[in-house]
């Protein structure tokens, strides 16, 4: 069973930025696709980036390109998400979620088994 565990939320000015991360407590796979969403209040939960763990191959919502990079670190099984530039409609609870042994890797939701708790992030 993956436990995921987010960090690295909080209240920033537009403008700013943050670096949230993920930790797993479960690398056993040699591969997984790793995925950033996010959910605004009254908002439908939105994928934002995802990662094969393996490959480092990346995958962005077109959203957010260009502003948000998503990374991993196997030898501390941490998946990041810097996010730069933000802007109010960036205000959510960011989530990570896990799927292990993927046949693909995108950021559709009811692709993935595992989730963490989420940490907000505000843009005011």
């Amino acid at each position: 069973h993956v436990q995921l565990v987010e960090s690295g939320g909080g209240s920033v000015q537009p403008g700013g930025s943050l670096k949230l991360s993920c930790v797993a407590n479960d690398y056993s796979y040699s591969d997984y696709c790793m995925a950033w969403f996010r959910q605004a209040p009254g908002k439908k939960r939105e994928g934002i980036a995802a990662i094969f763990t393996g490959s480092g191959s990346t995958f962005y919502a077109d959203s957010v390109k260009n502003r948000f990079t998503i990374s991993r670190d196997n030898t501390r099984n941490t998946m990041t998400l810097q996010i730069n530039g933000l802007q109010p409609g960036d205000t959510a609870k960011y989530y990570c979620a896990a799927q292990p042994a993927p046949g693909y890797c995108d950021i559709v939701e009811t692709d993935f088994d595992y989730w963490g708790q989420g940490t907000q992030v505000t843009v005011s």
